[in-house]
């Protein structure tokens, strides 16, 4: 499985990006999706994570209300929505696949190669 992570940017503070990534190879709707993110200098953290079937998602506390992830599984892809962005939100996000429903980085088997998020303030 490849995963292709895009949509990054500048954006001033109280601003809005969508990020995507899009699978290819052997993909699979059952994947649970995740996003993460690496800020400089800090470990890499849970964002976001949604199941294929419930949409059932989670969200670290420090997003929750911002940020929307999502999943159209027809063009095998899931959004990360980002409103209300804060320069705190400045980091390289990650989309990952995992088979288990976790939001713990040893758990997800592929990952892309990241986009950069960065927010002015």
């Amino acid at each position: 499985v490849q995963l292709q992570a895009s949509g990054g940017g500048l954006v001033q503070a109280g601003g809005s990006l969508r990020l995507s990534c899009v699978a290819s190879g052997r993909t699979s709707s059952h994947y649970y999706m995740g996003w993460f993110r690496q800020a400089p200098g800090k470990a890499r953290e849970f964002v976001a994570g949604i199941s294929w079937h419930p949409e059932w998602t989670r969200y670290a506390d420090s997003v929750k209300g911002r940020f929307t992830i999502s999943r159209d599984s027809a063009k095998n892809t899931t959004y990360l929505q980002m409103n209300g962005l804060k320069p705190e939100d400045t980091a390289i996000y990650y989309c990952a696949a995992a088979w288990a429903t976790t939001q713990f980085e040893y758990e997800y088997d592929y990952w892309g190669q990241g986009t950069q998020v960065t927010v002015s303030s």
